[in-house]
């Protein structure tokens, strides 16, 4: 999936939309330590520089070099490229070892994993007790234009949605196996509705669009000229339906989903 996002990867790093400040908080609240921290699929950072805030130190590993490259820099925050083919081994070392975190976070990425790897590496490397895993993600349920981004966009790109990816597009990561216990954030099969407020520009939005891994797979698929077709369309009923000027920024809403769990002993 790296090349899905190397392409956009600057692009990201603009568009993408930052997580509430009050996630981290509540996240940290319910950890016991706060040295280190483990934002695994980091794309270009936005989790990673919020951890920091909480913990002493934060590793952020991504399979795509791209995203590393335009990744946020913080003091506290050590990005690391992690190749596709690291064993179980290989990853809890490089995250700092057997009971090393207290915090692991995933945002808007967990459907990509190889998933029981993934966990059995958090269950190594997490403190126990104490230590916390969060996923988190959204799609394209964004109030108040639901209607012409997960209706008409959305619908007119299902075609080239990789399947993994429709566990957060349609799914909502209901059917994600979580096999941790929960924390009051989020249950295996129920996860948390949590917003995502923003400010954009029609502009803003549209460069959101256009970072999705769809659309990335739709040009791949010599659809380029079709889906940017659709994104027009979209994005002229959105100016009508724009309360002010297209350049003025308004409040947005990602219609979010998380889960947050502790190793069970």
């Amino acid at each position: 999936m790296a090349g899905l996002y190397e392409k956009p990867s600057e692009t990201y790093a603009k568009k993408r939309p930052r997580y509430p400040k009050e996630w981290f908080s509540k996240l940290a609240g319910l950890t016991a330590g706060h040295q280190r921290a483990w934002d695994a699929g980091c794309g270009s950072g936005q989790a990673a520089i919020s951890m920091a805030e909480h913990y002493e130190s934060v590793v952020a590993t991504d399979v795509s070099e791209g995203q590393l490259r335009n990744a946020i820099a913080h003091p506290r925050v050590r990005y690391v490229h992690t190749p596709e083919h690291l064993s179980e081994d290989e990853l809890v070392a490089m995250v700092g070892g057997e009971g090393s975190l207290d915090l692991v976070v995933v945002a808007t990425s967990i459907h990509w994993f190889d998933i029981p790897l993934f966990y059995a590496v958090v269950n190594r490397a997490l403190r126990k007790p104490g230590g916390v895993l969060a996923v988190w993600g959204y799609n394209y349920e964004i109030h108040p234009f639901e209607d012409a981004l997960q209706g008409q966009l959305y619908a007119a790109l299902r075609p080239y949605q990789d399947p993994r990816a429709r566990l957060a597009t349609e799914d909502r990561y209901r059917s994600l196996p979580f096999p941790f216990e929960p924390v009051g954030v989020g249950a295996e099969g129920a996860p948390a509705d949590v917003d995502i407020e923003v400010e954009m520009t029609l502009e803003d939005l549209a460069g959101f669009v256009m970072t999705g891994s769809v659309v990335t797979t739709a040009r791949e698929k010599g659809a380029g000229a079709e889906m940017e077709a659709v994104v027009e369309d979209v994005v002229k009923r959105l100016e009508k339906e724009w309360e002010d000027a297209p350049t003025v920024p308004r409040k947005l809403v990602f219609k979010a989903f998380m889960l947050a769990g502790r190793p069970k002993c």
